[in-house]
This record gives structure tokens, C-alpha cells and sequence, in this order.
């Protein structure tokens, strides 16, 4: 094995050690608690988010594997075939015809993370509010910005603003020219559920620093990619505390990533 992919696992293994992840190169072990249950308040992911900005869109665990991570979760399809969404056990692409599919379990994804939910505090919302108004509320009850938190709003939302992406073919662009040709979608007096997660700073390059949400409908027939929303007065957001991060590192093009770079500017504009 070449020195400098040596010196990237260091990285990625260092860094894994600051917030107490399991880092494998194989397909992770389901989490266990010390008593020897399933443990639910681990967060799971499947390769890193600075790594499918830079175009390794090959997918590398199965939603069968996924789903025994979670019932909740987010990420894309292989080659970036649909933004993904798992609620209630789950789990949805939806591609850039605005409709959400049913994932096949022997399907794969290049990126998701995925947890098994459980609210341990719940938000009020006491006056309307943007998507980005919205991150500052939650960000305040937060009980700490060193933690991965998993979110969920279920309710009618006035206005809901989504993308999807379509399918890449090889050699594959990288993320932010692929979001230039975005597909996007505005739904209205919309009933639907949003999931995701929030991530902190010391993880930033393994997923998205702050809040990475998608939505689904509760017909469960399209969503996307949140891009904004109107939250109503009256709405709840239920948050779940995942103290603990377990990722599985995919191989193929992954291990010729450069994952030494700052890449915050180009992922602004991904998720805008």
C-alpha cells in the first residue's frame, strides 16, 4: 500500500478518534450496546461527505445492510440515483421526477447515515419560520454542540422547497457541478415528514457541519433534498441524541480520494 494512502487511513483514523468513532474498511458491525442490545443511540455512516463532493458516487453497502443501522436515515442512491430518505423503518429515492420509489434491498449507496430513532427532547415552535430561521431555534436547545443529534418534524408545512440530482455516468463530475443542474420542487399546504441529522464541527468533512435534512410526504409519493420550508406556530421538532458514531470507509475510488483539502466553500454550495 502506497505511503500517502497509509498517511489518509491516519487521518481518517485520528480524527475517528476524537468523537469515538468505529471506523472499518468492510461492512460495519451492527453497534451493541454493553448490555448487549442493539445500540440505539448509534449513529451510522457509510463513507464520508468530503468524498462524494469529490465524485466517489460508486455504492458500496446495500439498503438491506443500511436498514439494519436504523429506521431513520438520509444519503443518495449509487451514482447518486435519487436523494434518500428512511423513515419509520423506510426507506425512499427520489429521483429527479420529483417521486419517491421504494429502495431495493439488495440496491447500494455510495453516502447515508442512519440510526435507530428515539425522541429525547422535542421542540416547540412558537411563531413561523424559514428553514434557516428554523437551524438557529434548534441550534439554542441543544443540550451540546459536541454531539450528533438525529432530527424529525412531522406536520403541514406551507411551503416546502426540494432538490434531486440525476444519475451520473463515469468519469464523474464533482458534487458541486452536479447540483448546478439540479432538479428542484415546491410543494405547497404540503403534509410530510422531515429527517436528518445534526452534525458538529469536530466532524466537519465526514458529514455536514450543522443541519442536513430530506422530506417525503406522508403519502410517501415525493420529496427531495431540503432546501427551505415554512415552519408553522404550533409545529415540534423531536431530536435524539446520538452520542455514539460507528462509519464504514468504502474502497474502490475512495482510496485514491485527496481528503487533506478544505472543501467548506464547495459544500455550501452543494447544499443550497
Amino acid at each position: 500500500m502506497a505511503a500517502n494512502t497509509l498517511l489518509r487511513y491516519a487521518v481518517v483514523a485520528a480524527i475517528a478518534l476524537l468523537v469515538g468513532v468505529c471506523v472499518t474498511l468492510a461492512v460495519a458491525p451492527l453497534p451493541v450496546a454493553p448490555g448487549g442490545d442493539v445500540d440505539r443511540d448509534a449513529l451510522f455512516q457509510a463513507s464520508t461527505i468530503d468524498a462524494l463532493l469529490q465524485g466517489t458516487y460508486d455504492g458500496s453497502i446495500t439498503f438491506d445492510e443500511l436498514s439494519t443501522h436504523g429506521d431513520l436515515g438520509i444519503g443518495c442512491g449509487d451514482r447518486l440515483d435519487g436523494e434518500l430518505i428512511g423513515a419509520d423503518g423506510e426507506w425512499y429515492l427520489i429521483r429527479t421526477d420529483g417521486r419517491a420509489y421504494p429502495v431495493a434491498g439488495n440496491a447500494t449507496t455510495p453516502f447515508a447515515a442512519a440510526t435507530f430513532f428515539d425522541a429525547d427532547l422535542t421542540i416547540a415552535i412558537n411563531e413561523p419560520m424559514n428553514l434557516t430561521t428554523l437551524g438557529r431555534h434548534l441550534e439554542a436547545e441543544l443540550p451540546s454542540k459536541n454531539l450528533f443529534y438525529a432530527v424529525r418534524m412531522d406536520g403541514t408545512f406551507p411551503r416546502v422547497v426540494t432538490r434531486s440530482v440525476p444519475i451520473q455516468e463515469k468519469p464523474y463530475p464533482r458534487l458541486a457541478d452536479v447540483t448546478a443542474n439540479q432538479t428542484v420542487f415546491t410543494f405547497e399546504n404540503v403534509t410530510g415528514t422531515a429527517v436528518g441529522f445534526w452534525t458538529p464541527a469536530l466532524a466537519e468533512g465526514i458529514n455536514v457541519p450543522g443541519y442536513h435534512l430530506h422530506f417525503i410526504t406522508s403519502d410517501r409519493s415525493a420529496g427531495g433534498h431540503l432546501l427551505d420550508m415554512t415552519v408553522p406556530e404550533g409545529c415540534s421538532v423531536q431530536i435524539d441524541m446520538t452520542p455514539n458514531f460507528s462509519m464504514v470507509l468504502p474502497a474502490g475510488d475512495f482510496l485514491a480520494v485527496d481528503l487533506s483539502g478544505d472543501l467548506s466553500e464547495e459544500l455550501e454550495r452543494v447544499e443550497k
